[in-house]
């Protein structure tokens, strides 16, 4: 039996939470194996989680393993959060960690293919990529600026995935930038 925070006590509404259980596919999917359920920050915990495992995948097959992971969390992701907020419209669980999966990848093709194109080793991921990565995807992500805060307005299971796509999207590109700026000016 969970515990009660003090903040759903006094909350008159408070948010619904996916229940554990019947482990069903999209539900394992929606939560990435369960990690949707870990506390606080569900989704920084996804985030951290989608970057060792996308450090694992570039490692094994460059950019080309990472994109198509991404191109499969990105549509594995859009039929999990159909299926589990079918019957639950304009929610947002905190459980569901597929879009930050998707989306933190998405930030991540961006130094991955930089790499590729340099001619570096696949096992050679440097420490500054990969964390503007997940800084860059954090911050978009929780602040939710122009057409991210749309998506997210949206409320229906796109909107979910979407809204994570376009922060992975933005942050990969600040990557980029931060990249030619850090290589360009002070190296």
């Amino acid at each position: 039996m969970e515990r009660e925070t003090l903040e759903e006590r006094l909350d008159p509404n408070p948010p619904k939470k996916l229940r554990r259980g019947p482990w069903t596919p999209q539900l394992l999917v929606a939560t990435v194996g369960g990690i949707g359920y870990l506390r606080p920050a569900s989704g920084t915990w996804a985030s951290a989680a989608a970057i060792g495992a996308g450090l694992v995948l570039h490692g094994i097959g460059h950019v080309w393993l990472l994109l198509a992971a991404t191109l499969l969390a990105t549509a594995a992701g859009f039929w999990a959060c159909g299926r589990v907020l079918e019957d639950r419209p304009g929610e947002d669980p905190s459980e569901v960690v597929i879009d930050e999966v998707a989306g933190q990848w998405l930030a991540l093709l961006f130094p991955s293919a930089g790499f590729w194109l340099m001619g570096l080793d696949s096992w050679h991921f440097p420490y500054p990529g990969w964390v503007a990565a997940f800084v860059f995807f954090r911050l978009f992500d929780i602040w939710k600026p122009w057409i991210i805060g749309r998506a997210d307005r949206r409320a229906d299971g796109p909107g979910i995935m979407l809204d994570d796509l376009f922060a992975g999207l933005f942050a990969g590109v600040a990557t980029m930038i931060a990249a030619g700026i850090a290589h360009g000016v002070f190296m």
